[in-house]
């Protein structure tokens, strides 16, 4: 009994001396040298709030942590957080008054992430003063130096994180629920981390993986390996895509990433839903799949894309090139490869592509063979080279009836649908608009058209175009007009609106073509007939062919 009295005895004291330790040791004693190290370590301005002591849990706790930014950047804090709980080791603290730090945990913190015009961002510069030698020095009281600091636990909670560009008015990217944890921290070693965060317009971040040794003169530049996967990225909302572009979409990603701290690796895929790709296209309707991998200079901020399979469906097209960032631009030089992409898959690209076709129409069945080259600043791309669409049908456009206009090509019958054998032109698509030259159209039911032409940015058309008649739409007028008995040539506009287009006779090329055919002696002959082979008079074919009727 005398035992247990005395072992409650000791118990009682050990108690006592636990919640007056708090009182006899004032903590805000370290402050200074807390504040001191961490702005050695970190190379920037660190303010720390009032401290207090949890024996219990071996922890110190500060109301308030402020951060400073690279001045170059901002005057606003980098990381401002409301509370920062310390893990010390105890009994170091108890009895020689030495500050041991085991864990570091910040609670709600803002973060700042601002980028300059040469790509550099704030964070580069951290650590870029800390000491590199391990001589004791005043600061630290004959502590070693900051360049071996380790601290087994690092973490981040519920943070939320915004990135912007310097000295920008504009509304910065907002990352929400921002967690962030690393294990066995040092500056001189590899350790291991977990990164998770809520995106912008919904979505959330992961990266699970490896960095370090910390690069003392640019963190960016540190080692580092990782997973990542993005789960609902918003391309404009995430800041990954610059609005102006006209790109726009919801993805899902999966990859790898791989840097030295002078070249990064990645690669992985993408897969896009809701997908635009123009600034006046809309959203698509059908996902589309992305498998890459590219190699990035940290240092020249360029790159170069391996692979670039971009499949929709059974359509498959290759990008291949490289690209650049130039101040707050990204210039790309980039080829576009792809052989007999099946067209029905691909209709439901047509609206993402800003493409346009006649109201109430569709292409159906065929396939579309593209070489082109892309390049320029993303936001003002020109796109150039060979177009070829072969074996399909315009779905819902009567041809024939629209040609109407051209008296000469009313025998054209192409019914309620066209069908095309094949389209080639050589186009350039471009900020101002598209211009496709030889134009080479083969519809079996009219002939041969050719031409030139341009689109403008709001879609109106401007094309002369010249049409080589089948033998079955040559008309007795058309004979008589000089054109041939198996087959013709009739000159014509294309304008109006790719939604509505409008054809029209070209009068003057009319004319012009006759008369290099030899039309003077023809007319003359019929005149002194008074009726031409087919029973037409030359006036009633001139007025015919400018699509006027004769007078009674």
């Amino acid at each position: 009994m005398k035992a247990l009295k005395i072992i409650g005895i000791v118990i009682l004291v050990i108690l006592v001396a636990l919640i007056a330790l708090p009182f006899l040791i004032n903590v805000n004693s370290f402050r200074p040298k807390l504040e001191s190290e961490l702005s050695t370590a970190l190379g920037r301005e660190v303010k720390v709030g009032n401290l207090s002591l949890s024996i219990l849990s071996g922890s110190v706790s500060a109301e308030d942590l402020s951060i400073a930014d690279d001045p170059a950047y901002s005057k606003e804090p980098f990381i401002h957080a409301k509370s920062l709980k310390v893990g010390v080791e105890v009994m170091p603290l108890i009895f020689s008054k030495t500050l041991h730090v085991t864990d570091i945990t910040l609670d709600k913190p803002e973060i700042a992430l601002l980028r300059d015009a040469s790509g550099k961002w704030n964070f580069s510069s951290l650590g870029g003063k800390s000491a590199t030698s391990a001589k004791p020095s005043p600061a630290n009281n004959g502590s070693p130096s900051t360049a071996n600091l380790s601290v087994s636990n690092m973490d981040v909670n519920n943070g939320r994180l915004s990135v912007n560009r310097a000295n920008s008015s504009i509304k910065p990217h907002v990352y929400d629920d921002v967690n962030i944890s690393v294990r066995n921290f040092s500056l001189t070693s590899q350790f291991p981390f977990t990164i998770t965060a809520n995106l912008p317009a919904g979505g959330t971040a992961k990266l699970d993986g490896q960095a370090g040794p910390i690069n003392s003169n640019d963190v960016s530049a540190s080692p580092l390996e990782a997973q990542v996967h993005l789960k609902g990225l918003d391309l404009t909302a995430s800041g990954f895509v610059d609005p102006s572009t006209g790109i726009a979409g919801v993805a899902d990603f999966d990859g790898a990433l791989n840097s030295d701290g002078k070249m990064a690796k990645t690669s992985g895929t993408l897969k896009a839903e809701k997908l635009k790709l123009a600034v006046k296209g809309t959203p698509a309707t059908r996902p589309i799949e992305v498998k890459y991998a590219t190699d990035y200079d940290l240092v020249k901020q360029s790159g170069t894309l391996t692979q670039g399979d971009v499949t929709l469906g059974k359509a498959l097209a290759k990008l291949t090139g490289t690209y650049a960032s130039q101040g707050e631009s990204t210039i790309l030089n980039m080829k576009l490869n792809a052989d007999g992409m099946p067209v029905d898959d691909l209709q439901t690209m047509l609206p993402a592509l800003g493409v346009i076709l006649p109201s109430g129409s569709s292409l159906q069945g065929g396939t579309l063979s593209v070489n082109v080259g892309i390049v320029g600043p993303v936001d003002k791309l020109v796109i150039t080279g060979p177009l070829r669409l072969a074996q399909t049908k315009l779905a819902g456009f009567n041809l024939g009836s629209k040609m109407s206009a051209i008296s000469a090509l009313s025998g054209a019958q192409t019914g309620s649908d066209t069908s095309i054998q094949n389209l080639s032109t050589e186009a350039r698509i471009a900020p101002d608009g598209i211009r496709t030259q030889n134009v080479n159209l083969v519809i079996p039911a009219l002939g041969a058209v050719t031409g030139d032409g341009t689109i403008s940015p709001g879609g109106a058309l401007n094309y002369k175009m010249n049409a080589s008649m089948s033998g079955s739409v040559v008309s007795g007028l058309t004979q008589l007009a000089g054109i041939g008995g198996k087959g013709g040539s009739i000159p014509f506009f294309i304008q109006g609106t790719t939604s509505d287009p409008k054809f029209m006779p070209d009068v003057k090329g009319l004319v012009d073509n006759q008369l290099k055919g030899g039309l003077g002696g023809l007319l003359g002959g019929a005149a002194g007939a008074g009726k031409s082979p087919s029973g037409t008079s030359p006036v009633d074919a001139l007025g015919g062919l400018i699509g006027k009727k004769k007078k009674q």
